[in-house]
């Protein structure tokens, strides 16, 4: 049967589908004590669910840049067009296992309609870089921002701690340069040559890169000119893309002003507020990243949360409020990108 790209969309609906009915049946609350979740948060689901439109506003715009930065003067892509795809292939990260294996196909094969498959591919492969990157870039700043709440006596840090923070810098020392390694050299070769000493599928990968060898080339060498070349456009994506993480943090922020935690309510107590928010989204997605093979990091995020949010002092039932109102958004979310498939 040949996949005609209707047929693709069709199949990424339906897998997302089934993952978020898989998700409700496997939802860790009773009805009764979710729908008390959501009647404490009130009309803060309001501002908690509504800041992902410009979350996800950042996230396209970041991706957007790359695009434009990518492909060639005849060819355009719509900045609501990528806004769509941004929340739809978010929306099947979230719900399929390993993340990016549900998103990052769908996007390659949409955005195909519009461009050509090479510059969709790079543009894609390149955005998923560039996610991961601000990733790394947003828990290393996070490091400077709970130094500069010790310095202000608001967190303590110990040996332990301290151990722990240094170990992190250099890990993501490492990381930042294997980065730059496969921003100036392209990556997509290596990966499949990878995949190929995997049991059973060296042959494919052999085959794989005998019948596009070419493609891939060229998809390397795009990747490389845009950190190379287009520095202005990498630069660029790489701030919006922080600063989405950073804005995502605000849903963290309401829900801790929600308990009554508002640092005495002055500029200088919200805003230690919102740094510890900053630490808490950090902590969390940290984690979830290492365990990123469930659907939804089931269990690994929820923990995340209480463990973060007990790890800054605050109690163990607000870490579990969060972690299960930002649950909900997330379903809500996937409902929406899973419309947007079909609109």
């Amino acid at each position: 049967m040949k996949w005609t790209k209707q047929r693709l969309n069709n199949l990424f609906f339906i897998i997302g589908i089934v993952a978020v009915v898989v998700m409700l049946f496997t939802f860790d609350v009773s009805f009764t004590e979710l729908w008390n979740h959501l009647c404490h948060a009130g009309y803060w689901l309001i501002p908690i669910i509504g800041v992902w439109i410009f979350i996800y506003g950042l996230n396209a715009l970041s991706w957007w840049i790359i695009i434009k930065a990518n492909t060639s003067e005849n060819e355009h892509v719509g900045w609501w067009r990528v806004y769509q795809l941004t929340i739809t292939g978010y929306a099947l990260n979230y719900a399929t296992p390993v993340g990016g294996l549900g998103g990052e196909p769908y996007r390659i094969v949409e955005l195909s309609r519009d461009i050509s498959k090479e510059h969709a591919t790079s543009s894609v492969i390149l955005y998923a870089m560039m996610h991961i990157f601000a990733h790394f870039w947003f828990w290393f700043l996070s490091i400077f921002i709970y130094l500069a709440l010790v310095a202000v006596g608001d967190l303590p840090l110990n040996k332990p701690i301290g151990t722990m923070l240094g170990f992190i810098a250099i890990l993501f020392s490492i990381a930042f340069y294997l980065f730059s390694k496969g921003y100036k050299n392209g990556l997509v070769r290596k990966a499949i040559r990878l995949i190929g000493k995997i049991p059973g599928l060296k042959g494919w990968s052999r085959r794989f890169q005998e019948r596009h060898a070419q493609s891939l080339e060229n998809v390397d060498r795009q990747i490389a000119a845009l950190h190379a070349q287009e520095r202005r456009a990498f630069y660029s994506s790489l701030l919006i893309e922080i600063l989405s993480r950073i804005v995502q943090s605000s849903e963290v922020f309401f829900m801790l002003l929600l308990f009554g935690i508002d640092g005495g309510g002055t500029f200088g107590g919200l805003t230690i507020v919102y740094l510890h928010s900053i630490l808490i989204v950090s902590f969390t997605t940290f984690l979830a990243n290492l365990i990123g093979f469930l659907p939804m990091q089931l269990g690994v995020q929820e923990g995340g949360f209480v463990v973060s949010i007990a790890a800054l002092g605050f109690s163990a039932a607000l870490g579990i409020f969060v972690s299960i109102i930002c649950r909900v958004r997330e379903i809500i979310w996937i409902v929406i990108g899973l419309a947007l498939m079909k609109k």
